[in-house]
């Protein structure tokens, strides 16, 4: 594989920027064009930015790049949800049992814009904003651009195309377009939004509820969650349908309507937000969906890595993780095929697209605990008795989190298979009352085992793994 082909990246975001540091660590030229305008100089995430949980899988990539201590000083550890009840009480939920396990809080434009300094740091690096791609031959691996500032068109002939461009993508919609292949592509988009809201620091600059935890006020149909700055504010996110229920994005088009809404199901939290009228009337509504297609790549030219290939809604925080994971999980087959960009981009595909899928879905399934699961008895007690086994027995027992949030040699199919089995196990064990979460904990693991085992043996019969 010559290092005098040209790469051509559309997407300055995080998966972009990471991919062009890691390219061109390895000797390539590479050019990024970005469609918004360079976010080290210009303000464009207002209202938008919906907070990094950056844990494990993703501080793996950074440490592959190198840049650990330059980005570690910017993060917030969170141990932890704090739940908020309807009369303003909190509960705190570890996210693990075992001692170090956190995710982070992190500004997203904070670390894309570590990335792009870094990646320009590089002689082979070319950046190039407010150039927005309209559409890309794929046969010919020429990409067109229409600049945002001048309104001109112009073309951009690479080597080698990669679409880290968003769920939005356009090499993803060049695949479909031009009908040179076999392509599945699907959209699915959730019947909520997401508006973001801000509490802001205190009159000294400090934050105004705990900075250790994800605040989360479950409220069945509709959540809202805050995650720290090191500002002292929160960034606060409105998880919300746009038309169904009482309280839906269409009908809240008052600030006396917003405002009942919020002191009727967030209380606490309105009290925490000043100026709710600017905030929630000035921020954009956001779409949340999932992005599932096949193939990624075509032939030895073009390939889509990241949000482009594979977006998922933010409920497990692992969006950012698992694009910074793509770009790990590349390095390592490119370096296995080097000379036959086919069978890199075949081999990365075949290694990646179940994880992907699996990451997928799991992020649906945390969206439905987080809004109706994490407020029920007997799910709280699941977690009671999860802390306390990964405490006691650190090396043995792994909750479905745990699996997906702090262990990157555990891949996320793995992960939804086992631990899926397994909440299937605890819960049917403490609802039907077949185990005292009281008694032995040797006991309970082995019970818990023998009952997973069990249901994943029942789910390889029945066809479901």
């Amino acid at each position: 594989m010559s290092k005098k082909e040209s790469i051509l990246i559309i997407g300055a975001g995080l998966c972009g920027s990471m991919l062009a540091l890691r390219m061109a660590q390895r000797g390539y030229q590479v050019d990024v064009y970005e469609g918004r305008p360079d976010l080290r100089t210009t303000d464009i995430s207002a209202g938008r930015s919906i907070n990094l949980a950056l844990s494990d899988r993703g501080l793996k990539a950074i440490k592959m790049v190198g840049i650990t201590d330059k980005v570690t000083p910017f993060c917030i550890p969170m141990y932890g949800r704090m739940m908020h009840d309807i009369e303003g009480n909190m509960f705190p939920s570890n996210y693990s049992g075992r001692d170090g396990e956190y995710i982070n809080s992190m500004s997203r434009g904070t670390l894309n814009g570590l990335l792009l300094t870094e990646a320009e740091k590089h002689e082979n690096v070319n950046l190039h904003f407010n150039k927005k791609c309209t559409g890309v031959d794929i046969e010919n691996t020429v990409a067109k651009f229409k600049c945002y500032l001048t309104k001109e068109k112009s073309v951009v002939d690479a080597d080698i195309i990669f679409g880290a461009d968003g769920a939005g993508s356009a090499l993803r919609k060049s695949y479909y377009l031009e009908k040179k292949f076999l392509f599945s592509n699907s959209q699915n988009y959730l019947t909520h939004g997401y508006k973001e809201l801000e509490i802001p620091a205190d009159k000294i600059g400090k934050h105004r509820i705990s900075k250790d935890h994800l605040h989360i006020w479950p409220r069945g149909q509709y959540m809202l969650i805050a995650l720290p700055n090191l500002d002292g504010s929160f960034t606060v996110t409105l998880f919300l349908s746009y038309d169904e229920g009482e309280y839906n994005f269409n009908n809240l088009t008052t600030i006396e309507k917003v405002t009942e809404f919020f002191k009727t199901q967030f209380p606490d939290a309105l009290e925490l937000i000043p100026d709710i009228n600017h905030e929630f009337f000035n921020n954009p509504t956001g779409a949340l969906g999932t992005v599932k297609c096949s193939p990624w790549y075509y032939k030895g030219k073009t390939l889509l890595i990241g949000d482009a290939a594979h977006a998922i809604v933010p409920f497990y925080g692992q969006g950012m993780n698992a694009s910074f994971e793509d770009v790990i999980v590349f390095d390592e087959i490119l370096e296995k095929h080097q000379g036959d960009w086919t069978a890199t981009f075949k081999a990365y595909e075949s290694a990646r697209k179940e994880d992907a899928d699996a990451i997928a879905d799991l992020a649906i399934d945390n969206y439905y605990e987080m809004r109706d699961h994490v407020a029920n008895p007997i799910f709280k007690e699941k977690r009671r008795l999860e802390m306390a086994l990964e405490k006691t027995f650190p090396n043995e027992y792994f909750s479905k989190y745990s699996m997906v949030t702090f262990n990157e040699d555990i891949n996320y199919a793995k992960a939804l298979k086992i631990g899926r089995a397994q909440d299937k196990a605890l819960l049917n064990l403490i609802a039907d009352s077949e185990i005292d979460t009281n008694s032995d904990l040797q006991d309970i693991l082995k019970r818990v085992q023998q009952e997973t085992n069990e249901i994943l043996q029942e789910d390889k019969i029945a066809g479901l793994q």
